[in-house]
């Protein structure tokens, strides 16, 4: 099985609600809802990491500071449909059209006899 993972810096503070009196509860509170938001879009929680990085500090020095961060999973959707190469449109074939066919026209007189030939005044 593949997977894809997601990491996201964990709460700094905690979140204030009713009955939550303790800093400790209250982080708590952040943390459950920062993993309940990740699972509902199918994240599994994995571990929290601390991990250095490095940062400026004034114009010339660096210090190294530690952040907290909270590692998810979830299973990666492969497709196993067989890859098919890209394929150049195929030119579609010019369109012939015949030559206009002279049609013989008769015309008829009131008399019922037909006109002369139509087709050879033109």
């Amino acid at each position: 099985m593949t997977y894809e993972y997601k990491v996201v810096p964990a709460p700094l503070r905690g979140t204030k609600a009713p009955g939550v009196k303790t800093n400790e509860d209250r982080f708590a509170l952040s943390l459950e809802n920062a993993m309940n938001e990740l699972a509902a879009d199918g994240w599994e929680y994995i571990r929290a990491d601390t991990l250095p990085c490095e940062q400026r500090e004034g114009l010339m020095s660096k210090t190294t500071v530690y952040q907290n961060m909270l590692v998810f999973r979830r299973a990666k959707v492969v497709n196993t449909a067989p890859k098919m190469k890209a394929q150049r449109p195929v030119p579609a074939a010019p369109s012939v059209t015949p030559p206009a066919e002279k049609v013989q026209k008769k015309v008829v007189l009131s008399d019922d006899k037909p006109a002369p030939d139509a087709a050879a005044n033109d």
